[in-house]
């Protein structure tokens, strides 16, 4: 005999009303009720009737995620949340690649393909925030990114300048002082490259060193290929070589390692290296490496409660949100610290 409603209600100790929300994700409800909820579910082999449910309320039960590049590590990990966190709610997401197309993203806005989804979570590289406010629809939206909202959907972004600064000053403290930045992305209008430019430019400032604009490399996309070609460019260069990069991306971080082997420079005895985003592919690499880790997790729960909020809010009753997920900075090898003049470890202090 299948289980009810009621039953799932009696087995985690909570009304049936909270069993409901935490099935719709119609209200918020606190994280170990909402646990409780689930294990009772998962335990007594509760189905909700979602085509009923669906055809009530005037809904699908699809919400839609729109992400730049489907074979990006980070995007893929952060699509692999979203769909785990929505499958907590009975959502079936539907996933779509944009390559940082302006006509692509502006498509998805407007749903030219007809009402299938209930909501949408996007993060936009091409379209400025004027055109993202006033190409979006009626649809519950949810940003993904610096983008700003405008005042007309909920974002969800990183404090990509106190990363980058963080990322930087450890650099510092392990007594780098020719750090370079590989990740400029000046032709895309989605501001990530810039606040981390300026994270980066901030804790030199703050050490007492000036930045170097002849150590800021500019790259197409956020791959290997492009970390390593700029990593080439510095070695190459004929002037002064840094002792340490700061990557906006895992991926740059990867193809920075890879050359500095081809071209004979160790990491991290001649080269400390630190990446963005905390990739897998950076836990396994020769050497592990340092990076800045998003709370991936918290990103993909805070976006789906947002658009949660938003389509049980049709009449809009709920203000956007504006808000901005954990990071950490993830230590290891790849900026491990260089021998002092004895043979011992040694970490340098930055001038303040």
């Amino acid at each position: 005999m299948s289980s009810s409603l009621k039953d799932v209600a009696a087995r985690a100790g909570v009304s049936a009303r909270t069993v409901s929300n935490v099935v719709s994700g119609s209200a918020r409800v606190a994280a170990d009720t909402r646990r409780r909820v689930q294990e009772a579910i998962d335990e007594l082999g509760y189905r909700p009737n979602l085509a009923a449910r669906s055809l009530r309320a005037g809904r699908t039960g699809i919400i839609g995620l729109a992400i730049p590049e489907l074979h990006s590590p980070y995007f893929a990990e952060l699509a692999g949340l979203i769909v785990e966190e929505a499958r907590t709610r009975a959502w079936t997401v539907i996933i779509d690649q944009t390559l940082g197309d302006a006509e692509a993203e502006r498509r998805l806005l407007t749903g030219s393909g007809g009402r299938v989804m209930d909501g949408l979570i996007i993060s936009p590289w091409a379209l400025t925030a004027q055109e993202l406010a006033s190409t979006a629809r009626s649809l519950p939206i949810v940003l993904l990114g610096e983008r700003s909202p405008q005042g007309f959907a909920d974002r969800v972004a990183v404090d990509n300048v106190s990363a980058a600064d963080e990322a930087t000053t450890h650099l510092l403290m392990r007594g780098r002082r020719r750090i370079a930045a590989i990740g400029l992305q000046p032709h895309l209008h989605n501001g990530t490259s810039d606040l981390r430019a300026e994270g980066y430019r901030r804790a030199l400032r703050r050490a007492g060193v000036t930045p170097r604009p002849e150590w800021e490399r500019t790259v197409n996309t956020l791959h290997r290929k492009d970390g390593a070609l700029a990593m080439a460019d510095l070695l190459d260069s004929g002037g002064e070589i840094p002792d340490a990069v700061f990557t906006f991306s895992d991926e740059l971080a990867l193809g920075v390692m890879h050359m500095a082997h081809q071209k004979g420079v160790r990491v991290p005895e001649e080269l400390a290296v630190v990446g963005f985003d905390d990739i897998e592919d950076g836990r396994y690499g020769r050497p592990t490496l340092t990076t800045v880790s998003p709370d991936k997790r918290q990103i993909a729960r805070l976006a789906l409660q947002c658009l949660a909020d938003r389509i049980y809010s049709p009449d809009n009753e709920v203000s956007p949100s504006d808000l901005t997920a954990p990071h950490r900075l993830v230590i290891r090898a790849s900026t491990a610290q260089r021998p002092g003049p004895s043979g011992r470890q040694h970490e340098a202090v930055p001038a303040t």
